[in-house]
């Protein structure tokens, strides 16, 4: 695997591969990788002849309460994850590469309707944030397929409908979420959460499943179901940031009607914010 960390090194490497006729698949992480991205790389292995990951702990994308100079930088173990997953070529640059107008970055993409509910309620600016780096990451790395995790379906939709609306010739693939025995979707920031912490960690994941159930089963009572999963989260000591029955499509509210539906939750848990989402249709 080679590791680059310029723009113009990238660039010259990708453009080497088209013109030998090579499919390039990307996955953009923030690295201190895990399984999780282990099954994105395969993702993207299967649909690209030559892969490219990047590293980049964005900074657009944290807020001045978040973690952003506490977020884990793991870069030698992640190179040697990504060895093992086979990937091509890692990027890793730095902020200055990645912003070198420093804090001046004048252009920011806002997808409206999505970036500011649910998690952007919570976080505002942070799906600009990713919006903007990932088509800027686009630009760079001009991949054919992408692959981003389901476990933040937000995030997905978001970047789907910024590729749609720009007009990107890149296609944008959801890979399923990668959970641990016991339910708990696997994330950096599960590190976080002490052993006991840990332990009450998978009421998450219960509570979405009740939900599904309740839906598959033919509920149509969506409020009712929002507040026994957020009841249920609250039992088990966690503080609900928001727990939504949606459309699954846009993230707009579900009705009686609505057949293609994602439940989704954010909760606080000692030091960590945990996000998970189950999908489910109604028969």
């Amino acid at each position: 695997m080679e590791t680059l960390s310029t723009v113009d090194a990238v660039r010259a490497r990708v453009e080497q591969w088209r013109a030998a006729g090579l499919r390039v698949a990307f996955v953009p992480t923030m690295g201190n990788l895990h399984a999780g991205h282990m099954s994105l790389l395969a993702a993207a292995r299967y649909r690209g002849d030559r892969v490219v990951a990047s590293i980049f702990v964005n900074p657009l994308q944290f807020g001045p309460s978040e973690d952003y100079s506490g977020y884990p930088r793991t870069l030698d173990e992640d190179q040697l994850l990504l060895q093992e997953a086979r990937c091509d070529l890692l990027f890793a640059p730095s902020v200055a590469d990645m912003y070198p107008h420093g804090g001046d970055q004048r252009t920011l993409i806002v997808v409206r309707g999505l970036s500011d509910i649910l998690d952007g309620r919570f976080r505002p600016g942070h799906f600009d944030g990713v919006a903007t780096v990932v088509a800027k990451l686009f630009g760079i790395v001009a991949p054919d397929v992408a692959v981003f995790g389901e476990k933040d379906y937000q995030q997905l939709l978001v970047v789907r409908h910024m590729t749609l609306d720009l007009a990107l010739p890149v296609e944008i693939v959801g890979a399923p979420t990668v959970r641990a025995p016991d339910g708990l979707a696997l994330s950096s920031r599960n590190r976080y959460l002490s052993a006991a912490e840990r332990a009450r960690a998978p009421v998450i994941h219960h509570s979405l499943s009740q939900a599904v159930r309740a839906i598959y089963g033919g509920s149509s009572e969506h409020a009712e179901l929002e507040r026994e999963g957020s009841l249920m989260l609250e039992r088990a000591g966690m503080s609900v940031d928001y727990f939504a029955i949606r459309n699954a499509a846009d993230l707009s509210a579900a009705s009686a009607e609505s057949s293609d539906l994602v439940v989704l939750t954010a909760v606080r848990l000692g030091r960590a914010r945990l996000i998970d989402n189950l999908r489910t249709h109604r028969p």
